[in-house]
Order: C-alpha cells, then sequence, then structure tokens
C-alpha cells in the first residue's frame, strides 16, 4: 500500500457558502467583469455587479414561485449564461441544484427528476420542454417548468418583484458549508445513474484548494470560454473557481462555431476532456499533410516532443532549442492561433491524455495540466500545476488531499471535497466510502517517489485473458486514438486466448484519407471496413500502440466497424467517456468474429 498525503494550505470551511462569493465580489469588486454572454453584436460584458443583481432578481423569482429552502430544482441547459445564473440563484433561494445532461432521454430526466423530488426544473428549450411534459405524469413533486429561450426567466423576475431583499438576505445566509448543494447523477456508464450529494462546504474546499499554485491564469486579467456540459462536474468546478477568483468567463455550447469563437473570445487558458486535445492534433496534422506540408508538420511535431521531454531533464540543447524556434515561427504560432492566440495553459481531466500528446502541446506553447477527479470528490482531487508538471501523470493531491493506493491497485481518495454519500441509496454509499472517510474510486493507478500520480486503467474494466494475463485496455486505447484516422477503440480479450480491438473511424479525417489512397468520393467507411489500404493505415496505429505494452498484452487482431460510437447512439456519455458495457453488448458478434 502507498500513500501521500498533501500539506493542508486552506482549512475546511467551517462558515458560509457558495453565494458568498457573489456579495464578496459585488462589494470589493463591482466593476470586475466576471462573465461576458453572446450578444447580437459579440460578447457582452457582465460585471460582479450586475451579475448579483440578476441572480437576485431570479432567485426573487423562484423564492415568489413557491420553491422552499432544501427543494430540489432541476438545470437541463446547454453551456450558455443563463445556467450559471439558474445555479447561483437556486442556491440564492435556499434550493439545491439537480444539472441534468440536456441529450438526456426521456426515461433519464424521468430517473433524475423522480428520484431527486425536484419540485420545479429550469430547461433551455421547447423541446426539452415537451420531453419534461412527457413524463410529468410519473412525477408528483414537480410543479413547475422554466424555459429560458422563451421568456420564462423573464417572467419568473417580474413574478419576484415583491420579494423582499431581507427574505433572499435570510434564505442564503442561512446556507452552511454543511448545506447540500447540488445533486450530480452519474453519467451511468455501468448502470442506473446514482446522485451524488455534494455540499456547499465540497465545493468551496475544492475551489480554494485545487487553484493553489493556479495564479498565473485564476486571475482579474484571465479568461476561459467554456464549452464543456456544466451538468459535469469538471466544467461547474472551473465556472466557480473562476468566479470566485473574478476571472472572465465565456460560454460556447456549438462545437461547430468553436473556433471562431476562441478567435472572438481570445482565452487564456481553457478546460477540456483529451478527446479535444486528440482532434485538435489530429485536424492539425491530417490538414498539413493533405497541404503537402506533412514532412514539416511531422518534423515539427517530433521536435515539440523533443523539447518538452528536454525540460523534464531540466536542460535544453542549443541545437534543439534553435530547431523549436524555428518551428515556433513557422508552425506553431498556427497551431496556437487556432485556440485563439492568447492560450498558454489548458487544464484536461476525465481520462488520461497521454504522455505523447501531452509533451506535443507543451512544446508547441500550450501547456496541458493533468488533473484528476470523480463526481464524488467534487471534480478536482490531484492536479499538475505550473512549474511542478510531470507529463504522463495527474499531478500530486491538492491541499488537505491523501491519495492512497491498495493492494489490488485501487485509487482511494481523502479530503474535504469528497461527497457526503449518494442521495436515498446507503447501500452504495456504504460501498464506496468506508468508515474512515477513504473514497473508493474504482480506478487503478501509481504514486511515484515525488507524489505524482498515475492512472493505469478502471478496476472493473482490467482484462484477464484465457492465459491468465491481465490487461489494462486504457494504454492500449489512449495510444491508438492518438492516431489521425481513428475515432474512437474499444480493447477485447476477457477470457480470450488474446488481445483484440473494435475500431471506428474518424468522420474528419476519412474524406482526405479517401483522396490520398484513390478511393471513390461516395465510399463510406461501411464500404471500405476490408479495404487492404484501411487496414494498413490502421495496422500502422495499432503497431504504435503495440510499442507500449508487452508482447502477451498487444493487440493481436482489429475489427473496423462502419460506424462511430456517439453519444446519440447510446455508447458514449455527455461528458465523452465510452459505455464499455454497452458496446460489448451491441457489438457482441464483432468481438467473437475476432476470435472465429
Amino acid at each position: 500500500m502507498k500513500e501521500y498525503n498533501s500539506p493542508i494550505a486552506v482549512a475546511e470551511p467551517t462558515t458560509g457558502n457558495l453565494t458568498d462569493m457573489l456579495w464578496t465580489n459585488e462589494r470589493d469588486h463591482p466593476d470586475s467583469v466576471v462573465f461576458s454572454r453572446r450578444g447580437p453584436d459579440g460578447w457582452d460584458d457582465v460585471t460582479s455587479r450586475q451579475f448579483a443583481d440578476e441572480v437576485r432578481r431570479l432567485a426573487a423569482g423562484l423564492v415568489a414561485s413557491g420553491v422552499q429552502v432544501g427543494d430540489r430544482v432541476g438545470l437541463m441547459s446547454r453551456t450558455r449564461y443563463e445556467w450559471a445564473l439558474a445555479d447561483f440563484a437556486i442556491w440564492t433561494a435556499g434550493g439545491v441544484t439537480v444539472p441534468i445532461y440536456e441529450t438526456s432521454s426521456a426515461e433519464q430526466v424521468e430517473w433524475i427528476l423522480g428520484d431527486s423530488g425536484a419540485v420545479g426544473v429550469v430547461v433551455e428549450t421547447d423541446a426539452h420542454a415537451e420531453t419534461v411534459a412527457a413524463v410529468s405524469g410519473k412525477l408528483p413533486d414537480l410543479r413547475d417548468t422554466w424555459v429560458i429561450e422563451t421568456g420564462d426567466l423573464d417572467k419568473l423576475v417580474e413574478q419576484g418583484k415583491g420579494v423582499e431583499r431581507a427574505t433572499l438576505d435570510e434564505r442564503h445566509g442561512a446556507l452552511t458549508p454543511d448545506t447540500l448543494a447540488t445533486i450530480i447523477y452519474t453519467s451511468g456508464t455501468t448502470g442506473r445513474p446514482k446522485g451524488c450529494e455534494l455540499t456547499h462546504g465540497n465545493f468551496l474546499f475544492d475551489i480554494a484548494s485545487s487553484t493553489v499554485g493556479l495564479n498565473e491564469f485564476y486571475n482579474e486579467s484571465g479568461s476561459t470560454l467554456l464549452f464543456l456540459p456544466l451538468a459535469h462536474v469538471f466544467g461547474r468546478i472551473i465556472q466557480l473557481g473562476s468566479t470566485a477568483n473574478r476571472v472572465r468567463v465565456g460560454h460556447t455550447s456549438d462545437v461547430k462555431s468553436l473556433l471562431p469563437d476562441l478567435a472572438a473570445f481570445q482565452p487564456t487558458f481553457l478546460l477540456s476532456v483529451p478527446r479535444v486535445f486528440e482532434k485538435v492534433y489530429n485536424a492539425s496534422k491530417q490538414k498539413a499533410h493533405a497541404d503537402g506540408k506533412g514532412k514539416i508538420f511531422d518534423a515539427a511535431e517530433r521536435v515539440a516532443i523533443a523539447y518538452s521531454e528536454a525540460l523534464d531533464r531540466g536542460s535544453v540543447p542549443p541545437v534543439l532549442k534553435m530547431r523549436h524556434a524555428v518551428f515556433d515561427k513557422l508552425v506553431y504560432v498556427k497551431l496556437r492561433a487556432a485556440l485563439g492566440g492568447r492560450v498558454r495553459y489548458c487544464v484536461s481531466g476525465g481520462a488520461p491524455l497521454g504522455a505523447r500528446l501531452g509533451h506535443f502541446f507543451r512544446g508547441i506553447g500550450v501547456t496541458i495540466l493533468e488533473g484528476y477527479g470523480l463526481t464524488e470528490t467534487s471534480a478536482g482531487s490531484t492536479l499538475n500545476l505550473p512549474g511542478q508538471q510531470k507529463v504522463g501523470t495527474v499531478g500530486r493531491a491538492i491541499p488537505g488531499t491523501s491519495v492512497r493506493i491498495e493492494e489490488d491497485g485501487e485509487i482511494l481518495l481523502k479530503g474535504g471535497q469528497v461527497f457526503t454519500g449518494y442521495y436515498k441509496n446507503p447501500k452504495a454509499t456504504k460501498e464506496a466510502l468506508d468508515a474512515g472517510g477513504w473514497f473508493r474510486t474504482g480506478d487503478l493507478g501509481d504514486i511515484d517517489a515525488d507524489g505524482y500520480l498515475r492512472i493505469t486503467g478502471r478496476k472493473k474494466e482490467i482484462i484477464v485473458t484465457a492465459g491468465g494475463k491481465n490487461v489494462a485496455p486504457a494504454v492500449l486505447e489512449d495510444r491508438l486514438r492518438a492516431h489521425p484516422l481513428v475515432s474512437q477503440c474499444i480493447v477485447v480479450g476477457d477470457n480470450k486466448p488474446f488481445i483484440g480491438c473494435l475500431v471506428t473511424i474518424d468522420a474528419e479525417a476519412f474524406p482526405a484519407w479517401k483522396k490520398a489512397h484513390g478511393k471513390p468520393d461516395a465510399a463510406t467507411v461501411a464500404d471500405l471496413v476490408d479495404d487492404a489500404d484501411l487496414r494498413a493505415t490502421i495496422q500502422a496505429g495499432v503497431d504504435d500502440a503495440n510499442k507500449a505494452v508487452s508482447k502477451a498484452e498487444a493487440i493481436k487482431s482489429f475489427r473496423i466497424l462502419p460506424d462511430d460510437f456517439t453519444e446519440e447512439t447510446g455508447h458514449m456519455t455527455p461528458s465523452l467517456k465510452l459505455k464499455r458495457s454497452v458496446v460489448l453488448h451491441d457489438f457482441a458478434r464483432e468481438v467473437e468474429a475476432l476470435y472465429s
């Protein structure tokens, strides 16, 4: 057993709540810009004073509508300014926010609103309202549905004009660190979602501890553009941390407009999941090769990785430094421009990024700080810091947090950010939390001599071959997904004689690949799953992935699937995690074919 304890830098809060940051900003920094919301002519700034006022007025409307202290209120919307507004307003009214992914099915909406006993729900569109209406007959506690896009929030503000400010002050003033702030339902990769109870104190501790050492971008001159779902705790904690530190926050939900939005907003830092960084890298590489500049890009890539690796060793050779400076002007500056031109740091979570991509991005001048955490730990529990980074790890425990590695390799976490339990589910709570407050993550990892944590896989996803070899699929999958033509992959082989893999093709990279290999423009992936050239290209990616493991763990056979895994097909969660059990069920025939 290994254990690393990070010294306490910020004491666990004994008073206060999440709304306090609004009133402090309003009093001490009234003119600081804390949000920029999309307007008809671009981005309109929102000051601390303005945001606090809008929160109070919306909270008054919730009170007037009948929301009582402790009532649960659902929030189902894409990433936008009104999400933040509604979240803080629910707390100011004394309520508990229950986030719902905007892509959730009627059955999921029914479960979350029903299990939480929500009395109302804020939704973004009429379509969302129709989804709620379709199951409302099974939701006896639900009274109200407010639609953002039809002006219902403005109607709530009007409704609340008769509510005294003293009433609101009394409500939010009564909230303590032990008060329940939110119930976040897990994305359900392994079954029906469980509601994680997170308190105001959980969030306050995580905000204070996870921002220690991040003053380079958590400051009043910093800005970030959020595009991940705010129903996910990762985006939520960044938004809360930014508000507390008066970092300007913008929102965008349309990935198709992400690049122009980045160019217009020009954030100083970003947060994302590894898949987005993989897409940026793959798209850049594919475009360079399609434009006849593949050799330049490949050389620049090698130099970027070598430069970053040299930084880890503490010294960059003069020749490498010179080559890096040349490629910075030719290639790297263009890659940074695609992110808006001002981004120097990114925070990555949700899955391992992989050392190769980590070195590549740091080498081009965009340092990706990997962290680790779960919904049950209010997001971040470990984090790499500027100047204290080990690429390929998820960093050290944030202050006041302990990490333990059990004999079987499972990661356990303990600290003020760890949740209080699963809502109305004492059995699941007992299984996840031991008597000493240690949370069993279900992830596997190791801690090095300096306390840096490395994730090696999921405990429930370990593959045991017929020969008794234990294989962690994440190592192979992360490496294979780095191939420009690969979108998703799943490694299989439980109780089988060898390791196999199912692979899907990246739709954006596929047209250029067809052109380069003389395939008909109209040819689909389904037409070419057995094509020798396509298989050879994927085989090259498999061969590269196999370099990371022993021969006994290597992928011996693969199949190309005609369609991608997506959230719409039910194979991916909204936070872009693969639903392994669903994929294995739906593609059982294809898996068996690997061994026939």
